[in-house]
């Protein structure tokens, strides 16, 4: 009976998650709150390190957009990066969109990211500020979609990525951890009020962040997104999620790398959410096929019931991967058995081991900033606001 009763909570568990976020597919959502309709002016801050898979396709898309009055800002801390031509190629293609170039950096928090943008947060001119990342592909209606989840008690909204133009197995595979499995999760967090941050998208006004003690208050935690949401929460204000998530084009992903991904975010939310990182384990179908297996042996079912379990299971999976648009094809049935088997593996690995390396930074999930540190950061923004103001002059 244990069996049984935890194999079938264990199904619909899984099958209300995906039943709920397919309602955020169908719904209307009615306006409620003025940033919705008046489109306010907007500052987009895209960081850059590097050439990334479809990064011209992904850039590109932010001079795209379906909306009246916006700027984009691009932030490398490499003068010899060598992806600067490119984005220097599509700022003279597109001088319809107002758009520069910063390039330097702060050393000052343990996060190279923001090292990155706190040159590019001092320049922004307006005061609505969308923090992307290079390898995330906007649509026409990117900006529309995030003002669409601004509701009267709402400090921030953001956009988990979800994986597209996979290229092989393993892009596959990462394609079904990102999307019916990270975003399902996340945004079924959001619909019960427990959404948080994810750093490849962030809507934010800047009078949150000055409120709470400036750009350098998203150096407390060693991801933004996660000191982003404790921001936000801080204030009584709740994280939204966009109703379709954004995508990121894959290309070729190498299973290390996939692996490497994925435990570094494992490790980052067990620090900063550890309550919520906790249940993970028990969430994906490796422990409920081992019990249904295990009941089969047993003689409380037969083989044929356990594969009836698994259509279930990964046929109703499939059908929202279809429902949104995701990647689907006939490897995916795999990659989704595959990410489950994994799981379990990285819930533990998580716990062994605080290090990882970012985009060649080494780091450590546990790092903070430092009394000394913190004095620095303030002290680099405050010389950062003089050469923004010298720069925005410049502008006009």
């Amino acid at each position: 009976m244990l069996i049984m009763t935890f194999c079938a909570t264990a199904l619909l568990i899984h099958l209300v998650s995906l039943g709920w976020i397919y309602r955020r597919k169908t719904r209307t959502r009615k306006a409620t709150h003025p940033a919705q309709t008046a489109r306010p002016a907007v500052s987009i801050l895209r960081p850059f390190c590097g050439i990334e898979n479809n990064l011209e396709t992904t850039l590109r898309s932010t001079f795209l957009l379906d909306w009246p009055v916006y700027e984009v800002v691009f932030c490398v801390e490499d003068a010899d990066d060598p992806a600067i031509p490119l984005v220097r190629r599509l700022m003279t293609e597109h001088p319809d969109v107002p758009s520069s170039l910063l390039v330097g950096n702060s050393r000052v928090s343990v996060n190279p990211k923001l090292n990155n943008l706190v040159k590019g947060w001092e320049a922004a001119r307006y005061p609505w500020v969308v923090l992307a990342d290079s390898n995330v592909l906007a649509p026409k209606d990117y900006l529309a979609q995030l003002f669409a989840r601004w509701e009267p008690d709402t400090g921030m909204v953001c956009s988990p990525p979800v994986g597209s133009a996979p290229a092989g197995f393993a892009a596959e595979v990462e394609a079904a951890w990102l999307n019916s499995f990270q975003a399902r999760w996340q945004m079924l967090a959001d619909e019960i009020g427990f959404g948080f941050a994810q750093g490849k998208t962030m809507l934010f006004h800047r009078g949150l962040i000055d409120r709470a003690g400036g750009f350098a208050r998203l150096a407390d935690e060693v991801a933004e997104d996660a000191a982003s949401t404790k921001i936000v929460r801080e204030a009584g204000l709740s994280v939204r999620l966009v109703d379709i998530p954004f995508p990121q084009p894959l290309g070729r992903r190498t299973w290390q790398g996939i692996w490497r991904r994925q435990l570094r975010w494992a490790r980052l939310r067990r620090v900063s959410f550890p309550l919520f990182f906790l249940p993970e384990i028990l969430v994906g179908g490796a422990f409920p096929f081992a019990a249904a297996i295990a009941g089969s042996v047993a003689g409380l079912w037969s083989p044929a019931a356990v594969l009836a379990y698994g259509a279930i299971w990964y046929g109703c999976e499939l059908l929202v991967i279809r429902a949104f648009g995701w990647p689907l094809g006939r490897d995916t049935p795999l990659a989704l058995v595959l990410r489950d088997l994994a799981l379990p593996v990285l819930w533990v690995s998580a716990w062994f081991g605080n290090g990882f390396v970012w985009r060649g930074h080494s780091m450590a999930v546990q790092q903070h900033l430092s009394p000394r540190n913190a004095y620095r950061l303030r002290h680099a923004i405050d010389r950062t606001k003089a050469k923004a103001r010298a720069f925005r002059s410049a502008w006009h």
